[in-house]
């Protein structure tokens, strides 16, 4: 099938590879020329384990094209919209850019074409998108709503072997084109459900603001236990095995961050008010996670006294999660920009989200200056007065506990993901500092 894929993003390449990977005809659009002419050379604008080694063996089975032109929606049975969506200053979901993609399309569609908002997009906005597409092409076109559920650090497996298929149509003839687009991947028996735009563009919504209200409460549940002297991790073995609860997503951190549930979680709020309706829990959630990006930092603050000024802390990763460079709302921007209102200043190490980590403070007129990359784990840690692991990245998950106490000028490791057993830190003669793990083990 062919296939054209508008957005090269995490959800548009990755998807686009993907399904040129299934033996689709796929052409990824991007207007931005840089980014074509990486991905023309088989290098990936973003890190994703194994999509790299995905689009070279793609180009050379000469199943995917990356493409600034519009030309290849003339001859595509379905197009995708996979353009972002951010956050505009009220946390509205910002339609511009899907707006502007999808009239680039209208105006080169074939009749029959299959448009796709892959996009995360507010309830109602197919409706919207039906008429204004409508507007600008005399073709016949079907809509369809095809919300990814994609994490990033794990995205090709998660296409690949999907826990479902979400379609969201109007017309009888969309919805089975796009069960054939898709049928490779359900083979295994997970489901793909069929329903209406409205509830399909709600189902994405919905899905991640669950899962950033059982990250805020475990994290709540953290505080209490920090001041109670229950340990969190007892409390979440003890209730994940309750299968109305699981396993999943009920680990204490420092906050959710990345490009999903922070602009979901404020949309869904913004679209709740358009309807005279205030989603209180959903609002819970984004105010625990505003003050949880900052946790840390206040047990800092107690350590030394309120004496921050003129210290130094080497971080851990700054990458809002492992397995990928993206550091939109990281926690570790809030708890650097902490630091250096403060008077202290930040080194930092991550494997792959550094460079952009280091764009971003230099960017900021409160942090420039104040930061720095360094390019070894351990040289990181160098003249500190305390490493504070911020991403749990395999490489820190064991470490050489002495020699961090020997480079440290100030023996005490924050660890922000309750990565490390507190008996194995303190016996090497190091203050150590959790979230919710009061208890000695």
């Amino acid at each position: 099938m062919k296939v054209t894929m508008i957005g090269t993003g995490y959800v548009g390449l990755v998807s686009g590879v993907c399904f040129a990977e299934l033996g689709h005809d796929v052409t990824c659009v991007d207007i931005r020329p840089e980014i074509i002419e990486k991905l023309n050379h088989g290098e990936s604008p973003i890190y994703e384990p194994g999509l790299s080694e995905l689009i070279t063996k793609n180009i050379k089975a000469g199943s995917i094209k990356f493409s600034t032109n519009y030309d290849s929606v003339k001859n595509a049975k379905v197009v995708f919209l996979g353009v972002g969506t951010p956050s505009a200053d009220n946390g509205e979901a910002n339609l511009d850019y899907l707006q502007q993609a999808a009239l680039s399309v209208a105006k080169e569609i074939s009749d029959e074409t299959i448009i796709v908002i892959k996009s995360t997009v507010p309830v109602g906005t197919s409706s919207k998108f039906r008429t204004y597409i409508g507007e600008n092409t005399k073709k016949k076109f079907y809509l369809v709503n095809n919300p990814e559920f994609l994490k990033e650090g794990s995205a090709i497996d998660d296409f690949m072997r999907p826990d479902r298929v979400v379609i969201g149509y109007k017309e009888k003839y969309a919805a089975e084109v796009m069960e054939e687009l898709y049928a490779p991947l359900v083979r295994q028996g997970n489901p793909i459900f069929l329903m209406s735009n409205l509830s399909a563009e709600m189902t994405k919504y919905a899905a991640n603001a669950m899962l950033a209200v059982k990250i805020s409460f475990i994290n709540d549940i953290a505080k209490l236990c920090d001041a109670s002297g229950a340990d969190v991790e007892e409390v979440r073995k003890g209730i994940s095995s309750d299968r109305r609860i699981g396993p999943h997503f009920i680990y204490a951190g420092p906050g959710y961050g990345g490009s999903c549930f922070p602009k979901d979680v404020k949309a869904l709020i913004h679209t709740g008010r358009e309807f005279g309706i205030e989603l209180e829990l959903a609002k819970a959630a984004e105010s625990v996670n505003d003050a949880q990006k900052v946790y840390m930092f206040t047990k800092m603050k107690r350590h030394f006294r309120n004496e921050l000024k003129g210290r130094t802390f080497a971080f851990w990763g700054v990458a809002f999660k492992p397995n990928t460079d993206d550091i939109r709302e990281s926690p570790a921007i809030s708890m650097a920009k902490a630091l250096v209102r403060e008077g202290a200043q930040v080194q930092f190490y991550d494997p792959e989200g550094a460079k952009h980590f280091h764009e971003l403070m230099e960017s900021n007129v409160e942090t420039k200056g104040k930061t720095k990359i360094i390019t070894n784990k351990y040289d990181c840690i160098n003249g500190t007065d305390g490493l504070v692991l911020m991403t749990e990245w395999s490489e820190f998950r064991a470490p050489d506990f002495a020699e961090i106490k020997l480079r440290l000028k100030t023996p005490v490791l924050f660890d922000a993901r309750n990565l490390y057993k507190r008996s194995k830190v303190k016996n090497v003669g190091m203050e150590y500092y959790a979230i919710g793990k009061t208890l000695e083990e």
